[in-house]
């Protein structure tokens, strides 16, 4: 959470340990809430944590939808280790929650996950969108949304 490069499209930068632990305690209630959250991605091999990615509920223009999320370690980009992940929470939702919308929301400037989103046959949905005032780029599965 706190490496720099990591954090590269993150307009808010890397988080204090404070604020990580305060994000901590919110994605384990989302897991007690609706079931499902996100997920650290440990390498068989190793067990090393080389990222971590799921899903995690959100409204969006009065839609619920599911956000996948995804951040991994810099060693670990380029190898498929994103898209793997994306495709078990994909995978997940359309089982337990077909109703349910994934979509992924990236930087304008983020073209490494806007490349996994097209991976994964996720189509951009319109312009972008300001979110806390910085400008971010909505996919969704195939159909683009109507924001």
């Amino acid at each position: 959470m706190s490496d720099p490069e990591t954090n590269l499209f993150n307009p808010y930068g890397p988080p204090t340990p404070e604020a990580t632990g305060a994000v901590l305690e919110e994605w384990l209630a989302d897991w007690e809430k609706d079931g499902i959250g996100y997920w650290a991605v440990v390498l068989s091999e190793s067990e090393e944590v080389i990222g971590f990615g799921g899903l995690r509920h959100k409204v969006l223009d009065g839609e619920e939808a599911f956000n996948l999320f995804y951040r991994f370690r810099p060693e670990h980009w380029g190898r498929g280790y994103a898209p793997e992940m994306a495709r078990a929470a994909i995978a997940w939702a359309n089982r337990e929650r077909p109703s349910r919308p994934v979509i992924i929301q990236t930087d304008v400037a983020n073209e490494p996950s806007q490349r996994v989103a097209e991976k994964l046959g996720f189509a951009h949905a319109g312009e972008p969108v300001l979110i806390d005032g910085h400008p971010i780029l909505l996919w969704r599965q195939g159909v683009p949304m109507t924001t």
